[in-house]
């Protein structure tokens, strides 16, 4: 099995590099026709996230429409799948950060009891404890 880049997924989702772009797809046809799908690291999903709001100022609704048709694609495989999809489910009702969504949801999918933290507006949910 192969894994993919964050700059393969961001390709994929804005497509702002032609070459770029058709080299990723060709990649999915190709892992899709051979049935070995392409892994997708949660920290490729945490930075991908990262990089559509610094760098390509991607509404917070956008990004989570993208990755849910990205769950879509046949050909990719997501490490820790049931906490992206919790992290899609909670983000959309969360006012927290993705970035720290997607963190809570991957520690209790991991069977933590909660994430310790420093940040108060995140010990406020279910996910995170405030430290202190």
């Amino acid at each position: 099995m192969k894994a993919i880049d964050t700059n393969v997924v961001v390709r994929l989702l804005v497509a702002d590099d032609p070459i770029q772009t058709e080299l990723a797809k060709e990649e999915l046809k190709v892992a899709a026709r051979n049935r070995e799908p392409l892994l997708v690291p949660t920290l490729v999903v945490l930075e991908t996230i990262w990089v559509l709001e610094s760098v390509y100022a991607v509404k917070r609704d956008d990004i989570l429409a993208a990755l849910q048709r990205l769950l879509l694609v046949p050909a990719l495989e997501f490490q820790s799948l049931p906490a992206i999809q919790r992290f899609l489910a909670c983000a959309r009702e969360s006012r927290l950060g993705l970035a720290d969504v997607l963190i809570g949801q991957t520690a209790l999918a991991a069977g933590c009891e909660s994430v310790l933290t420093f940040d108060r507006k995140a010990a406020r949910t279910a996910a995170f404890e405030l430290l202190g």
